[in-house]
């Protein structure tokens, strides 16, 4: 494992750096802002790195990007981070859905969506999971029903991000229910402002709304809007799903650091907060966690910097930064005692900032695969071991019990 840049990529570190420090906007205080406003900002700043070609790095540069190894696009993300910009609003189009449709799309579709989504003028959404289908993607129910050159879908998805903003998203149906589940699946791309297509925001405990449900009702799409072939959806998802587990194998929040700031200056019926023995042994495991992931995501970056592809093993971050960023927020919310009930930035310890991870933890621990499914994917891909009896493998979907 090398820590160091190689003289190529301490260049590239330097010229980045430069041109952040020139172009990056002003710190706006964006919890003062609402969702409308704060996205006009961040069209514009994705405006703005679309035209110095600093987003989506390493697709071509007839697509928009700059031909850059992925270590490189590491860099630029390791140095954005510095900055207060915005973010969020793309993450899913350009690293999932837009990667899937330059992978199936015909050259007409990719020329139509690609540029624009690059410059950030039109946002996708990823349509998979449904109430009866979560983590087992592929016994979703939405279906899909050919009539002459069109299909006809009707069904339910939820917990799509960013749907009430988005033009465009990809979408995984049902085409055939006489098959075993994973070879009756097709995946389209979809307009999410045509007739038929209806998003309802979920409000979440945090007090946002960034998840919808998204109901449709004799949606009608032409099949130019399949990507893949027909029964193919299956095999199409797996692009997207492994492009979803690297986006999130990290996480936002506070760290260990942190609440160590936070204990330091907190004093209990026992006294400071850091003296007590308990504490600093959950603190000494917190540290060891961020050290190990730390070093893991060095590993993946080596890799990528010999012009190697990192595998399954990426699963890991995910695992351990999602559950540590729940047990830490927990643990900062009982040393904050009776404040810990206070949201309010202005007033609350640390800008309430072991609140708002507090609530989003949960959620991260399911967004992009399960504890449950990333550690299989670890067990069987990485550990080589057995994979788990599937009695459902050879049985056609729609002879599966439902429960019903």
């Amino acid at each position: 494992m090398d820590f160091n840049d190689s003289p190529e990529e301490a260049a590239f570190r330097i010229e980045v750096r430069t041109w952040l420090e020139a172009n990056a906007p002003k710190k706006v205080d964006t919890k003062k802002m609402s969702e409308p406003e704060i996205l006009k900002l961040a069209k514009a700043w994705q405006a703005t790195k679309a035209a110095a070609r600093f987003t989506c790095m390493t697709w071509p540069e007839a697509l928009g990007g700059r031909g850059a190894t992925p270590i490189q696009n590491v860099i630029y993300n390791q140095e954005e981070s510095k900055f207060d910009v915005p973010r969020g609003f793309f993450d899913i189009g350009l690293g999932m859905c837009v990667p899937t449709v330059m992978a199936f799309a015909n050259d007409e579709t990719k020329q139509r969506f690609v540029a624009p989504a690059v410059r950030g003028e039109e946002i996708w959404c990823q349509l998979f999971s449904e109430p009866s289908a979560g983590s087992d993607v592929a016994g979703l129910r939405t279906r899909a029903v050919k009539d002459g050159d069109d299909w006809v879908i009707n069904g339910q998805k939820v917990w799509t991000s960013g749907a009430h903003y988005c033009d465009f998203g990809i979408l995984l149906v049902r085409t055939n229910p006489d098959v075993p589940k994973h070879k009756g699946l097709t995946m389209f791309w979809i307009d999410m402002k045509a007739p038929g297509v209806e998003v309802r925001p979920i409000h979440q405990m945090s007090g946002g709304s960034n998840f919808n449900e998204v109901y449709f009702t004799d949606l009608r799409i032409n099949d130019s809007q399949r990507l893949g072939a027909v029964g193919d959806g299956w095999k199409v998802a797996l692009v997207t799903l492994m492009n979803e587990r690297l986006a999130v194998g990290g996480s936002t929040g506070p760290n260990y650091a942190e609440i160590m700031a936070l204990a330091r200056s907190t004093v209990t019926e026992d006294g400071n907060a850091l003296a007590n023995d308990a504490f600093r042994e959950k603190l000494a495991d917190w540290y060891v966690q961020a050290e190990g992931l730390k070093l893991t995501r060095f590993r993946t970056m080596t890799a990528l910097s010999r012009g190697q592809t990192p595998g399954p093993e990426s699963s890991i971050g995910k695992i351990i930064s999602a559950n540590q960023l729940q047990d830490l927020s927990n643990s900062a919310m009982e040393l904050e005692d009776q404040f810990g009930i206070i949201t309010d930035t202005a007033i609350a310890p640390m800008e309430a900032a072991f609140q708002q991870s507090l609530m989003w933890a949960p959620g991260l621990r399911i967004a992009g695969g399960t504890d449950e499914i990333l550690k299989n994917i670890i067990a069987e891909r990485v550990l080589g071991l057995p994979g788990d009896v599937r009695v459902d493998k050879d049985v056609a979907f729609k002879d599966m019990p439902t429960g019903r």
